[in-house]
């Protein structure tokens, strides 16, 4: 009866036996024992659609700026404890994850994550394109104006930078110069224009780079230092066990101060709806003007995160991806909320442990680099986005640019921020590279908080199923090596006293055997 609890919380083996009589009671039972273990899934679901229907009342109110600040004052405490709690989270589940597996199973799983990453990353920009040229979101547009749809107080479009500047900048902040700065600080290329005189009166300008830094924590950074801290530890043997029982002992207590934050969830959950819907200016107009490429793109994560991905994971596992998603309803609904990867993460690594029995060095390993580098949702959102704005400019893709796009936007997800509109920043870089304007990522950005949603969800989900693939993986390993142990074991016996004697520095427990005798302490006695 215990095995239908070790894969999934929610298949929870609840009868006694084959002819239990089912009472009133018994029922009563039963009921009482799902709310209890789902009770945190129940309250988050509810917490969103109570916060849909209160955002709707209130808009009625026509709330002011200030109003609205407040309202959405319990939803920003639910965001700073998120964010406060990700760098312990991250950099002591990396540490100890790398230090608990060996350099082989390390290297293995690092190289199928790695392939699965790419690989998943890659098939999502192909459907978005495909769709995108399908759907046309950009025929139709070319009349929108950024006033047109509420757009004066909404933030600066993103500076354009070189792609090569920005393939650069990922490559800067995968090693930080300063690690307590990396904690809060991006490396970021900025550029200054210089103005040079030619001898015929004439003035040319240079836009030369400078170095910059921005706010928000360089998590790229800090995910590597951690992962090559953690083999060193494992490298230094008994000498580096201190430092990795710290590390464990850090992340145990960290996933403690997760479980206390995870009752609240619900709570910022309503707020953060419910003040986003009063925030909206006038859906109706944005939908009506930009919905093709709403849909396009919410279709795309659907395909995607419905059929592309479950289809992966039954082909590695042969086993109900639905089922397994079923446990990840809370850190589905706080990505939905949050619009933020990072944010997820503690919920993430907690329902994927409890719920689905995930190896704890399996999710601690493979969940905090997802987090940073798996943003299938966000290629999916960026190549749409690059379609439409050449539609919406009258440009004709061809073949190349097309590739362009595809392998831009798969390289570009790996550094894009696992924060709200993290993706609109790296949009700027597919556009440079294919040569379109970036002056109208505003349109983007103004229903960047609807498709935002959709995309983080469906990030989080690759994370999520790439981790359950891993853990299947690595449990296939494990019994392998186990069969292979057992018949190496069968045939250590016989020399178990030889291995006595040239290793005296051995303790083996043989309570049954004889005493040793005189001479066997004394030599014992002068090896110590």
């Amino acid at each position: 009866m215990e095995k239908s609890r070790e894969t999934n919380g929610y298949l929870d083996g609840a009868q006694t036996g084959p002819g239990a009589p089912r009472t009133t009671a018994g029922l009563a039972r039963r009921f009482a024992g799902f709310l209890r273990r789902n009770a945190l899934v129940l309250l988050t679901v509810s917490g969103v659609l109570v916060g849909a229907g209160m955002g709707a009342a209130l808009r009625e109110l026509k709330l002011s700026s200030t109003q609205i600040t407040y309202l959405a004052f319990p939803g920003d405490m639910l965001l700073r404890m998120l964010r406060m709690i990700i760098l312990p989270l991250v950099v002591c589940s990396l540490v100890s994850g790398a230090a608990s597996l060996d350099a082989s199973s390390l290297g293995r799983l690092g190289g199928i994550a790695v392939a699965y990453f790419g690989l998943t990353t890659l098939s999502a920009s192909a459907l978005a394109v495909a769709l995108a040229f399908i759907i046309k979101p950009g025929s139709g547009a070319q009349v929108l104006q950024s006033s047109d749809l509420g757009l004066e107080e909404s933030e600066p479009t993103p500076v354009p930078k070189e792609t090569v500047d920005s393939f650069l900048d990922l490559v800067r902040n995968l090693f930080p110069s300063n690690l307590v700065v990396a904690a809060f600080r991006t490396y970021a290329t900025d550029y200054k224009m210089v103005v040079h005189n030619t001898s015929f009166g004439n003035t040319t300008e240079e836009k030369i780079p400078i170095s910059s830094e921005i706010e928000g924590m360089n998590i790229l950074g800090l995910v590597l230092f951690a992962l090559m801290l953690g083999v060193a530890l494992k490298k230094l043997g008994r000498e580096g066990e201190g430092l990795i029982h710290f590390f464990s002992s850090f992340n145990e207590a960290t996933m403690v101060l997760v479980s206390w934050i995870m009752w609240y969830v619900p709570v910022g959950i309503m707020f953060l709806v419910g003040s986003k819907i009063v925030e909206m200016k006038d859906i109706i107009v944005l939908v009506t003007s930009l919905g093709k490429y709403i849909i396009a793109s919410i279709l795309g994560h659907i395909i995607h995160g419905g059929i592309v991905l479950p289809l992966v994971y039954f082909a590695f596992t042969r086993k109900n991806p639905f089922r397994f998603l079923l446990g990840l309803l809370t850190p589905f609904a706080t990505a939905f909320a949050t619009c933020s990867s990072s944010a997820t993460l503690p919920s993430m690594i907690k329902c994927i442990e409890e719920n689905n029995g995930v190896d704890k060095r399996i999710s601690r390993f493979i969940l905090p680099i997802g987090a940073t580098v798996n943003m299938d949702g966000a290629a999916i959102f960026q190549c749409v986005a690059a379609v439409f704005i050449a539609q919406l400019n009258n440009v004709e893709l061809n073949a190349g640019q097309i590739f362009t796009i595809l392998v831009t936007a798969t390289a570009s997800s790996v550094g894009a921020a696992g924060v709200p509109a993290g993706g609109v920043l790296t949009i700027a870089i597919i556009l440079e590279a294919i040569g379109l304007p970036t002056h109208d990522l505003s349109l983007i950005l103004a229903v960047d908080w609807i498709v935002d949603r959709t995309t983080t969800v469906v990030n989080v989900e690759g994370d999520a199923l790439g981790a359950g693939i891993l853990h299947h993986l690595n449990q296939r390993a494990v019994k392998k090596d186990e069969q292979e142990l057992r018949e190496v074991k069968v045939e250590a016996i016989p020399n178990y006293k030889a291995e006595e004697e040239t290793s005296p520095l051995v303790t083996h427990q043989n309570p049954t055997g004889p005493v040793a005798s005189a001479p066997e302490l004394e030599s014992k006695e002068s090896v110590l």
